[in-house]
Order: C-alpha cells, then sequence, then structure tokens
C-alpha cells in the first residue's frame, strides 16, 4: 500500500483550488493536472509500505501530531520546483504559522524512528497543481507570465490524515487510514 500523511483542504479552500486548477487547466501547458477535490498538503511520503506495517505508521503519525494545535493558513500564489529553467512540479503556495514547520518536522523524526528516512530537501509549504508531462517543457516565461492567482483565502488546517493512494486508471484514489484532529 502507498501512504502518505497530509493536511486535507476545508471545502472551501477546496473550491478555491480547484478554481485555480481549472483556470490552469485552458493555459495549454504540458501538464498532467491532479484531479479537482483530492488536493492536500502533504507532509511526509512514505511510499510502498507493507500491509502489516500500517499501524506502526499510523502511530507514528499520531505521536507526531499529538500536542499541535489547529493552523490558519492561506494560499499565497503559484510556483515551481525545481526551478524556472527546469520546472517539473507546479504548485500553489500556503502561507503558514510556524507550527506547520515543527509538524513537519515532527512527522519526519517519528518517521524515521520507524525506518523512513527524512526527505532530505527543504520544507516549501504548497498544494500540487501538476506535474510536467514527460519530455516536455513550460513555455519560456509562462510561469511568470500567468495572471492567475487565487483570492488568498483564509482556512484553517483542523486534521492530519493518513492516506492510502489508491493507483486506478481514473488516477489515484485517497482513502483515509488514519484522522488525527488537531487541537484548538
Amino acid at each position: 500500500m502507498r501512504l502518505f500523511a497530509a493536511l486535507p483542504l476545508p471545502a472551501p479552500a477546496q473550491a478555491e483550488f480547484s478554481q485555480v486548477l481549472r483556470t490552469l487547466q485552458q493555459s495549454g501547458w504540458p501538464v498532467r493536472w491532479v484531479q479537482e477535490g483530492s488536493a492536500h498538503l502533504t507532509l511526509k511520503f512514505y511510499g510502498e509500505v507493507l500491509p502489516e506495517r500500517l499501524d506502526v505508521v499510523a502511530e507514528a503519525v499520531q505521536r507526531a501530531a499529538r500536542g499541535t494545535h489547529a493552523m490558519a493558513m492561506h494560499f499565497t500564489g503559484i510556483g515551481v520546483f525545481p526551478d524556472h529553467i527546469r520546472p517539473r512540479v507546479l504548485w500553489l503556495g500556503v502561507a503558514a504559522p510556524a507550527a506547520l514547520e515543527l509538524l513537519k518536522d515532527r512527522v519526519e523524526r517519528a518517521s524515521e524512528s520507524i525506518g523512513f528516512p527524512p526527505e532530505g530537501v527543504p520544507f516549501h509549504s504548497h498544494i500540487t497543481l501538476g506535474r510536467m508531462r514527460d519530455g516536455q517543457r513550460f513555455p519560456p516565461g509562462a510561469i511568470q507570465r500567468s495572471e492567475v492567482a487565487p483570492a488568498g483565502a483564509s482556512f484553517v488546517a483542523r486534521e492530519v490524515v493518513l492516506f492510502e493512494s489508491e493507483l486506478t486508471t481514473a488516477g489515484p484514489r485517497y482513502v483515509p487510514r488514519l484522522t488525527v484532529e488537531l487541537g484548538g
């Protein structure tokens, strides 16, 4: 089973994300877009995990989230990874309190203690919009010229979810395996 821990978006933020996504889909860019309604802010991607380890991973996520309060956030704008010269991932930025980075660190440490090494890249809070199609490139300067901007709606992240990603012909389907409510 493919697992990841994430903060799901509440309905109003999911709707704003979907509006940005629909607008960008009309750009003609060579991108494999994410499915509407599946937006989330990933804290840790575990990859393939044996089913008998689900409880161990769930306990690590629960332990990491313990004592974390709900967090107010808002969308900031679109960007790319790794850079504008060779973009591979198109994302929507999220401004969040320092508590989000602390939660991410706690999830990484708890995961490392059960055999899942840290990603080794700086954390940048974002929600993936899409990935470049293999062998394709964005038109030069397309991202910088894009006039798509989210309204910057605020939302509150109130839970951490351990999802299983089931790969289907229609794209991935995310099945919650554990939900941890954030306090406050």
